[in-house]
């Protein structure tokens, strides 16, 4: 009785987690049919790779394999870009944080002389690289002509 009580309670709150775990047939079903997906579209554009010419650009040199572990690879590649996406907002997040401390702790503005700094520097290459390429589309101009 205790056991169904919690259960209910479980599934109450946390009623995503716990609908996975009750019905993993639909859990299975839905796995199968998208691994099938990934598998006709490996087998389809292998298929279309494979009928290119072979001095297309556009033909790449595919093992037959791959299209075998596309059912597999895409939850890994799927797992790895949600890690990637977490760690990135995990990093921005710190970066806001601190960029605030540093803000209030140093209350000298470091932040706009470096950036002054930077500035100046990719200024002054600009300036330069572009009075070279005046000079040497124009030529020098000459400072006193003489009459």
């Amino acid at each position: 009785m205790f056991v169904i009580y919690i259960r209910a309670t479980i599934s109450n709150i946390y009623f995503g987690e716990v609908m996975l775990i009750n019905n993993p047939t639909y859990l299975c079903n839905s796995l199968f049919l998208l691994m099938t997906l990934m598998l006709i579209c490996a087998g389809y554009a292998y298929r279309v790779n494979a009928r290119l010419a072979r001095d297309d650009p556009k033909k790449r040199d595919f093992h037959i394999g791959a299209v075998f572990l596309a059912p597999i690879t895409w939850i890994l590649f799927l797992l790895a870009s949600i890690t990637i996406f977490i760690l990135r907002v995990v990093f921005y997040i710190l970066f806001l944080i601190l960029f605030a401390v540093a803000v209030l702790a140093f209350r000298k503005p470091f932040l706009f002389v470096w950036l002054d700094k930077i500035a100046t520097k990719i200024g002054n290459k600009l300036l330069e690289a572009n009075t070279f390429l005046i000079k040497v589309a124009f030529g020098k101009p000459i400072k006193n002509p003489q009459a």
